[in-house]
């Protein structure tokens, strides 16, 4: 037998199976399945077509001291899947909600902190753990067992490979991983999968040739990708989030036997 409150909103079409508990100012869209034994706590909103998979609750407080009982929320787009065991947390009275985007895939044992933001068409593999205020934008991936500091930027289209600890901004388009994490080069994979042409990719290279290979300093490189770079989207993307980065982006390459290498990663 399942707990629906009466005050909670449901919409058509919605599969909710048995021993799953619904509260009060709960929104559930069109065409969802609540899987048995979830829990969505109040001041969820949940969009049209999502999949909530047994055990996973969403909307509880957050694990934050400075979190006094303001009302906030966890907002989910359309058609994400959020799979066993998943935890959302609701926002703080900073940013006031905890949100996931459209067609995101959340893996089992996550867990989504107060205040984050994941954008459209993520994956975050099993065991990601984020803390509050963490963002992920649009068409991140992240591996199993990624856990990701305080603050933390993960820029969009990039991949962070399992069992990365991310302490810096991760910026776009990259492959992040070992530890300390670093740059692995660019996702050409992923990024030729979602469309980018083969001049777009060439160019993003050449951006992180400058940030990451040849040895500038973040200012020098900047300059440099200004100077001899067209403007492009790709660019402005980049140039934009390095320099807002106020803590930092990951490193790039390091010294292995006196020579500059990259870390490989597999994709």
């Amino acid at each position: 037998m399942s707990f629906i409150h009466p005050e909670a909103i449901i919409g058509k079409d919605v599969n909710i199976l048995p021993f799953t508990y619904i509260d009060k100012d709960v929104i559930i869209g069109d065409s969802c399945t609540i899987g048995p034994h979830a829990t969505i706590m109040s001041g969820t909103r949940l969009g049209s077509n999502c999949k909530i998979f047994p055990g996973a609750v969403i909307g509880a407080i957050p694990q934050d001291l400075k979190f006094y009982g303001e009302y906030t929320q966890v907002i989910i787009g359309d058609n994400t899947t959020i799979r066993e065991y998943v935890t959302i947390n609701r926002g703080t009275e900073q940013n006031q909600k905890t949100s996931i985007g459209n067609d995101c895939l959340i893996m089992a044992y996550c867990h989504i902190a107060h205040d984050c933001e994941i954008g459209n068409h993520c994956v975050l593999a099993n065991c990601v753990n984020l803390a509050g205020h963490v963002r992920v934008e649009d068409w991140a991936i992240l591996e199993g067992l990624v856990a990701v500091h305080q603050f933390i930027r993960i820029g969009a289209h990039s991949f962070v490979a399992g069992g990365s600890l991310v302490r810096k901004n991760v910026p776009p388009f990259v492959k992040a991983a070992r530890e300390p994490l670093s740059f692995a080069g660019v996702n050409v994979i992923g990024l030729q999968r979602r469309g980018f042409s083969n001049e777009a990719i060439s160019q993003i290279e050449s951006i992180y040739d400058y940030l990451f290979v040849k040895g500038f300093n973040t200012s020098h490189a900047l300059e440099h990708i200004n100077a001899q770079l067209p403007d492009s989207a790709e660019k402005k993307l980049v140039v934009d989030f390095v320099r807002n980065s106020e803590k930092g982006i990951m490193r790039g390459f390091h010294s292995i036997n006196g020579h500059a290498k990259a870390h490989a990663v597999e994709h």
